[in-house]
C-alpha cells in the first residue's frame, strides 16, 4: 500500500515536470515567433540585405546605350581620348556651347566612336559627373581600361552663376559606369589644366581659377597613385626651375617623364588692362621610381617617386607662336601632333588681330625635342613640274592684310582665275578650315580632328565637323562629317551682330564696331558744336552752355596732367581720344571688382554690371571729352595722336581678349 502511494506520487511529479517543460518550450516558441514578427526588414536575412544593396547599386549605375547618327552636337572644350583597353575607338566627354542669343549650354554626355564601323554610340547613366567643359581626362589600361576625369567648369544657362569643379571620377570602360573618387587631399578647383599617365601615376599640372573678377593661373604639380588611390602634391624647392602658371598647354607622357609645351595666361599690371600671353616654352618633368632618394632631390617625396623639371632649349625650327592647340600623342612614333591654333596680336593698343591656323606639325618627344612640319604629299603626275614647291606653301606664314577684317588669315590655295597653276587634286584643298581648340586624338597612325572654334569679325563659330588623316602617309584629309555651319565671307557679317552682345564682345577682343560707333558719335557731336559756334543766330543760352563746357574741358586737361592723381582716379576716368570700348577695356578689372562688391551676380552677368558702371562714368565725362578733343584738334593734334596720348596717359587702352585658350 505504501509502495503504491509512493509510485503514484512519483508519476504525478514526473507528469508535472513534463508539463512544465512543455509549457516552457511553448513559451519560448511564442516569444521567438513574436520577436520574428516584430523584427525590422533589415534584420531578416543577411543575404536579403546584400541582395537589396546590389539592386540599389545596379539601379544607380544602370547605363543606357544608344546608337546615334553622328558626332556629338556643336561644342568646344570637350575631351577626345583614345581607348586604353585595346579597343579601336575614341571617347568624347562633356563640352560647352554658347548660342548666338548669349545662352550657355554645358554637357556631361559620354560618346564612343568606332572607326571600323564609322558609328557613334551615346552612354547615359544616373551616376555621372555634372555638366562641364575645360576638364581633363586621362586613360589607364589597368583593370580592363579606365578613364579618369578631374575638374572643369560650369555656367548656368544665362551665365548668372559660374562654378569650378574639383571632383575626381573614374569611368570603367568594361561596364560603362562612373564612380566618384572622394579623397581628403586633392587638387584645388580649376579648369584648363592637363593630366598625363606615367606608369601607374596620374600627373596633373596647372590650369586656372576664375572667381569672377580676376583669373588666377596655376603652376602646381600633383600626382595620383592609381594603386593606392591617393593624391599628393609634389613640392619643389624655391631655387628649382619650373614652368610658369598657365592653362591650355600640351602635356604628353614619355617613358622617362612628361613633356609640357606652350599654353596661355594673362599678365596683370596695376592700373593697366590684363594682357593675354601666348607661351611657346617647352619643359620636361623627369620622373623616376628609385628605391633610394638622394638628399639633393628637388622634390620632397614620401615614397620612391622622384620628379624634377628641366627646361628644354628652343630649337632652330618651330611653329609660329600660338595658343588653343593642345597636341595629341602619337605613341607609335613617340611624337606629339599639333593642328591649328590661333595667334593674337594686340600691340597697336586698339584692336585685336587674330591669325587662325590649319597647319600640321609633329614634335619628337625624346632627346632634346625636335619639330617637323607635316606637309601633305601631292600625287605624282606626269608633266606637272614644280608641284613639290607649291606644296610647301601650306606651311608658309600667312601675310598680314591691311584691311580691317579682324585679321582672319587662312592657308588657302588661290582661286583658279588668280592662279593658273591651280590643281584641283591638290591635297591641301582637303584640309579643314582654320580653327583653335579643336579636339584631337590619335588611334594607331590616324589623327582624328573634331570641332573647334573659328572666328569671323566679331562672330564666334563653334564647329561640328569631323576629319581624319593618316599620319604615316600624309596624303589627304578625309571628311567623316561635314559641318552644317554657314560662315559668311569676309566683310559680309551682319551689323545686327553688334548689338548688346557686341558689348560683351569687347571682352573677347572684338570691339572694332563699338570703337567705330564711338568715333562717329564724337564726330557728330564735334560737328554739332562747330555748327552752334559758327551760327550767328545761335541762342545765347547755347553759347553760355558751350562756354561752360569749354571751361570744364580746360580744367580737365590740367587735372589729367597732374602727376599726383591717385591710381583709382586714373583708371576710372576716361581720357581724351578714348572711346567707350577702349575705356572699358583699360578699366574692366576695376569696374568688375566694383560690381562684385555690390552684386551677387557672377560670370558674364557680373561683367555686364561692370560695363554698366563704366558706361555711366563715360557718359558723365563724354561732353567734356568731346570738347577736349576739339581743343586738341584746334592745337593741331590729329586723331591718331589723341589716341596715342590716351593710351600713354591711361596706362594702355586697347582691346583685350578674355578667351582662355584652353
Amino acid at each position: 500500500m505504501g509502495n503504491e502511494k509512493k509510485n503514484t506520487s512519483k508519476a504525478a511529479a514526473k507528469a508535472a515536470k513534463k508539463q512544465k517543460a512543455e509549457a516552457k518550450t511553448s513559451k519560448k516558441e511564442k516569444k521567438k515567433s513574436k520577436k520574428t514578427t516584430d523584427a525590422s526588414p533589415e534584420d531578416e536575412d543577411l543575404e536579403a540585405i546584400l541582395d537589396k544593396m546590389n539592386r540599389e547599386w545596379e539601379d544607380a549605375h544602370k547605363v543606357t546605350e544608344e546608337l546615334v547618327e553622328g558626332p556629338p552636337s556643336r561644342r568646344a572644350n570637350a575631351t577626345l581620348t583614345p581607348c586604353p583597353s585595346g579597343n579601336h575607338c575614341l571617347w568624347c566627354i562633356g563640352g560647352e556651347f554658347f548660342s548666338d542669343d548669349g545662352k550657355a549650354y554645358f554637357y556631361n554626355d559620354v560618346y564612343r566612336y568606332n572607326p571600323d564601323k564609322d558609328e557613334w554610340r551615346k552612354f547615359v547613366s544616373s551616376t555621372c559627373p555634372g555638366p562641364r567643359s575645360a576638364h581633363a581626362v586621362v586613360a589607364s589600361a589597368a583593370g580592363g581600361g579606365k578613364l579618369f576625369l578631374f575638374g572643369g567648369e560650369f555656367s548656368s544657362l544665362h551665365q548668372n552663376t559660374f562654378h569650378h569643379y574639383r571632383d575626381f571620377w573614374c569611368f570603367d570602360i568594361s561596364t560603362h559606369s562612373w564612380d566618384r573618387l572622394d579623397t581628403k587631399i586633392r587638387p584645388t578647383a580649376r579648369s584648363g589644366h592637363r593630366m598625363a599617365m606615367w606608369k601607374h601615376y596620374i600627373v596633373l599640372f596647372g590650369g586656372f581659377y576664375d572667381p569672377g573678377y580676376r583669373t588666377q593661373y596655376l603652376n602646381d604639380t600633383w600626382v595620383f597613385d592609381t594603386q593606392e588611390y591617393k593624391w599628393r602634391q609634389i613640392e619643389f624647392k624655391d631655387i628649382d626651375r619650373k614652368p610658369s602658371a598657365r592653362s591650355g598647354f600640351s602635356f604628353l607622357s614619355t617613358p622617362e617623364g612628361i613633356v609640357l609645351h606652350g599654353g596661355y595666361c594673362k599678365e596683370y599690371s596695376k592700373g593697366k588692362r590684363p594682357i593675354g600671353i601666348m607661351l611657346d616654352d617647352t619643359w620636361f618633368l623627369r620622373m623616376s621610381l628609385d628605391t633610394s632618394q638622394s638628399p639633393s632631390s628637388s622634390a620632397v617625396s614620401s615614397d620612391s617617386l622622384g620628379s624634377k623639371w628641366e627646361r628644354r632649349k628652343k630649337p632652330s625650327f618651330a611653329p609660329h607662336i600660338r595658343s588653343g592647340c593642345t597636341m595629341a600623342l602619337w605613341s607609335a612614333k613617340g611624337m606629339g601632333v599639333m593642328f591649328g591654333g590661333v595667334t593674337d596680336d594686340d600691340r597697336d593698343e586698339e584692336s585685336l588681330e587674330s591669325v587662325f591656323w590649319n597647319d600640321l606639325y609633329g614634335y619628337q618627344l625624346v632627346g632634346n625635342g625636335r619639330w617637323q612640319s607635316m606637309i601633305l604629299k601631292k600625287p605624282k603626275k606626269a608633266g606637272r613640274g614644280g608641284k613639290r614647291k607649291a606644296t610647301a606653301t601650306q606651311q608658309e606664314e600667312p601675310e598680314v592684310s591691311d584691311g580691317n577684317d579682324n585679321a582672319v588669315k587662312t592657308q588657302e590655295v588661290k582661286n583658279t582665275e588668280q592662279n593658273p597653276e591651280f590643281d584641283p587634286d591638290d591635297p591641301i584643298l582637303t584640309a579643314p578650315i582654320p580653327r583653335y581648340n579643336a579636339m584631337l586624338a590619335v588611334l594607331k597612325n590616324t589623327l582624328y580632328i573634331y570641332g573647334g572654334i573659328f572666328e569671323r569679325g566679331s562672330r564666334e563659330y563653334t564647329l561640328d565637323d569631323f576629319y581624319a588623316i593618316q599620319l604615316d602617309k600624309l596624303e589627304r584629309y578625309t571628311c567623316l562629317k561635314h559641318s552644317g555651319i554657314v560662315i559668311p565671307a569676309e566683310g559680309d557679317e551682319s551689323s545686327s551682330d553688334e548689338d548688346d552682345e557686341g558689348i560683351e564682345s569687347d571682352e573677347d577682343g572684338d570691339s572694332d564696331n563699338e570703337t567705330q560707333v564711338g568715333e562717329d558719335d564724337a564726330g557728330l557731336n564735334l560737328k554739332r558744336l562747330d555748327h552752334i559756334h559758327d551760327d550767328e543766330e545761335a541762342d545765347e543760352s547755347v553759347d553760355m552752355r558751350h562756354n561752360e563746357v569749354r571751361a570744364q574741358a580746360t580744367a580737365f586737361m590740367g587735372v589729367s596732367k597732374d602727376t599726383v592723381r591717385s591710381a583709382e582716379d586714373v583708371i576710372s576716368t576716361p581720357e581724351p581720344g578714348e572711346t567707350l570700348a577702349l575705356f572699358y577695356a583699360r578699366s574692366r578689372e576695376y569696374w568688375t571688382q566694383k560690381a562684385h562688391g555690390v552684386s551677387d551676380n557672377r560670370g558674364k552677368q557680373l561683367r555686364r554690371d561692370g560695363f554698366s558702371f563704366a558706361e555711366e562714368r563715360y557718359a558723365e565725362y563724354k561732353p567734356i571729352l568731346e570738347e577736349v578733343e576739339r581743343i586738341l584738334a584746334e592745337a593741331g593734334l590729329d586723331e591718331d595722336e589723341m589716341r596715342a596720348g590716351a593710351a600713354q596717359a591711361g596706362g594702355g587702352g586697347g582691346v583685350v581678349s578674355s578667351r582662355n585658350r584652353r
